[in-house]
């Protein structure tokens, strides 16, 4: 009786291990993605509603669509001394970030210092074309953006709108996005009304308040009833404009707080286009080489219509007709 029972207890051991054996194996929690970080060096405060902010508002985009857990970031602000600046690039490379952006033209001389000696970090600087590929350094993106057609949409509408029909620019330097979107302004507004005039002051400062100010006080005073400008010291420009009941129209980011009865409108940069095509390229490999250019065909630029101004509707439409063209390529601004 024994020897049946143990041979029964056998036998049941063998088919449980056999049912075991033909089940599917227990399924595995997926590999958590790593979490992509980027730190930016920038020479304005974040919330400067100029160029500083416009990669900011990129990157808090870009985390709110990816979540916390896949995409970080972290940044230095008001680096205005460019060796301050190279310090915290070459910090941040030390500290492994997937993605080391130099948000500043001023920047390229320490950048192409420093990349070469961090091989397997991904650096990136705007607004430029040059990643100094010819100069053998390979983990360099660069961006830029077309500004030119922003200030084109603006120029048209500053035209429209325009009862003087004097209308004005300032800038901090003839470079850059910077002289692209006044040269892009000015091309507007002369083919929408060849008869108007377009004053254009540069400042030769990227911070300089007081100055911005003391710009749009003798814009004005020579008659223009539209401003527009860029540089995070166009603050000092818009208060002035404010008071003296003067139209402004915005550059790099949502201007519109600062003034809301006065800012038309604001063509933002939308570095986010740039920002996943270089995220793309890293998570594949790439660490540089390419360059990124924003455009209103691309979504990296956007303009952006004040809702507290009452802009009228057929200027309105005039400027999503120009914004058409541009994108089909059937309207050219002319700038190079």
């Amino acid at each position: 009786m024994k020897t049946r029972y143990f041979i029964f207890a056998l036998a049941l051991v063998a088919i449980l291990a056999l049912v075991a054996c033909a089940q599917p194996p227990a399924p595995q929690p997926a590999a958590q993605a790593k979490q992509f970080r980027v730190a930016v060096v920038m020479p304005s405060s974040a919330n400067d509603l100029a160029f500083s902010q416009s990669m900011v508002d990129a990157l808090k985009k870009m985390q709110t669509t990816l979540g916390k857990d896949k995409f970080d970031f972290v940044y230095s602000e008001n680096m205005f001394v460019v060796g301050d600046a190279a310090a915290a690039i070459r910090d941040y490379a030390t500290k492994g970030y997937d993605l080391v952006i130099a948000h500043g033209s001023q920047y390229g001389a320490p950048l192409q210092d420093i990349a070469p000696d961090f091989q397997n970090t991904a650096f990136a600087w705007g607004t430029a074309v040059d990643t100094f590929k010819d100069k053998g350094i390979k983990n360099v993106f660069a961006y830029t953006v077309a500004s030119d057609q922003g200030g084109y949409v603006e120029g048209v509408m500053a035209a429209k709108l325009s009862k003087n029909k004097i209308i004005g620019a300032l800038g901090p330097i003839p470079a850059g996005d910077g002289q692209l979107t006044i040269k892009g302004f000015e091309a507007g507004a002369k083919a929408t009304d060849p008869n108007i005039k377009v004053q254009t002051t540069f400042t030769n400062s990227f911070s300089d308040v007081a100055l911005m100010s003391q710009a749009a006080q003798t814009q004005i005073a020579s008659g223009a009833d539209a401003l527009t400008g860029t540089s995070q010291s166009v603050v000092g420009a818009v208060s002035v404009a404010k008071d003296k009941n003067v139209l402004w129209f915005g550059n790099q980011s949502d201007q519109a707080s600062l003034a809301p009865n006065i800012v038309v409108a604001s063509q933002v940069y939308d570095w986010t286009v740039a920002l996943k095509g270089m995220m793309d390229k890293i998570s594949a490999g790439t660490r540089g080489g390419e360059v990124y250019t924003m455009t209103f065909q691309n979504g990296g630029l956007v303009m952006q219509y004040n809702s507290a101004y009452s802009l009228n509707a057929e200027v309105k439409a005039l400027a999503e007709k120009t914004i058409a063209g541009l994108k089909d390529e059937s309207i050219k601004t002319g700038v190079k």
